[in-house]
């Protein structure tokens, strides 16, 4: 399996955590949602003290579908100070996890609508 990099801004990734959260130190794990999380790669902050943006090292799969929009981001974190808990007290992040987004269901066309609303109807009767 070959790691492909996609860098992408904290604060697209972090959301209203962003203003919050500490710099990471190393690397974090990446997971993929489920109901047994799967380890997908690590995100660090390869750019740089200054570039404000996670690496994500995953497979080049998973790397094509990030960059393309069809995962949220669910953010694993500890508080960095342990005496403020509140709501506007500094984070440290733990792990990000990566939900599929899901699919919507086609429209159904509207004669196919009326007929299977008759279909129903007479199931009833």
């Amino acid at each position: 399996m070959t790691l492909a990099i996609l860098s992408i801004s904290r604060r697209h990734v972090l959301g209203s955590l962003y203003d919050r959260c500490d710099a990471i130190e190393g690397s974090i794990p990446v997971y993929l949602a489920g109901d047994e999380p799967d380890l997908l790669g690590y995100a660090d902050q390869a750019l740089g003290h200054y570039a404000d943006a996670f690496s994500f090292h995953l497979d080049s799969d998973s790397c094509k579908k990030l960059s393309a929009g069809q995962f949220s981001y669910a953010i694993g974190y500890d508080h960095s100070e342990p005496h403020s808990d509140g709501s506007r007290g500094r984070v440290k992040l733990t792990s990000i996890t990566l939900v599929r987004h899901k699919g919507y269901e086609k429209p159904i066309k509207a004669s196919k609508a009326e007929k299977a609303e008759k279909v129903e109807v007479v199931a009833e009767e």
